[in-house]
């Protein structure tokens, strides 16, 4: 699904140079499920900006589906994204003023997509969820674990072919951490392709891969067999 070659990321001031991601090399197929590791500082989340397609890397190559956006425009690098890409973030980005509902059919409406066929939609990823009773209900009136469940629908209401969540659990405890894992594995038993950036060994046993980072570097990587709670 894609493929990173020698990819590096610097980032530079009037007088300093930092190497946040240095030469990685990575491929990750259609349906895994990824955990990326490593303490704090070593690129874990600048990595998944590039893969994302948020940030552009300095030097290297990326390739999504045997396409090379290396030298894509922000306008193609931002619809290529939109098509395919969801996000899950540690601080949940929901959208206070709109209800649980309209914070999951976003995406859809800047798809264009039909109100009819929005409805339909929203209401069926709010089941699978398991989130469809507070569907009027706004973020401030739901527990941590619920509006993760909410950004978690949000993120694959368009059926992206991959799911990108950056410390998922970071402000859940450990019964609505280990909820929102199970439901990126059952996600993942259904097709997505799922990359997650966590510092827990914990939260990576529910992964069937797990890449770990050191100064931006891959040093390491584990295949296991996830570990659904």
């Amino acid at each position: 699904m894609l493929e990173l070659k020698n990819l590096t990321k610097k980032y530079r001031s009037r007088d300093i140079e930092t190497t946040a991601i240095n030469g990685i090399d990575l491929l990750i197929e259609e349906g895994e499920f990824v955990s990326i590791m490593g303490t704090s500082g070593c690129g874990k989340s600048t990595l998944l900006n590039l893969i994302g397609m948020l940030d552009k890397a300095t030097s290297g190559n990326y390739l999504f589906n045997n396409v090379d956006i290396t030298n894509l425009s922000e306008q193609e690098r931002t619809k290529l994204r939109k098509e395919n890409i969801g996000f899950v973030f540690q601080n949940f980005n929901l959208i206070d003023e709109l209800s649980v509902f309209d914070n999951v059919a976003l995406p859809l409406y800047y798809l264009g997509i039909p109100k009819s066929e929005r409805k339909d939609r929203v209401m069926s990823i709010l089941e699978k969820t398991g989130i469809a009773h507070r569907a009027k209900h706004y973020p401030g009136q739901l527990s941590g674990g619920q509006q993760q469940r909410v950004a978690v629908s949000r993120a694959v209401i368009a059926e992206p072919k991959m799911i990108l969540a950056d410390e998922p659990t970071g402000n859940l405890d450990s019964h609505f951490g280990n909820e929102v894992l199970n439901l990126l594995s059952n996600l993942n038993e259904s097709g997505h392709t799922i990359i997650m950036v966590t510092h827990s060994k914990d939260d990576a046993k529910h992964s069937k891969r797990i890449v770990e980072l050191h100064d931006g570097q891959i040093i390491g990587e584990t295949k296991l067999t996830p570990n659904k709670l």
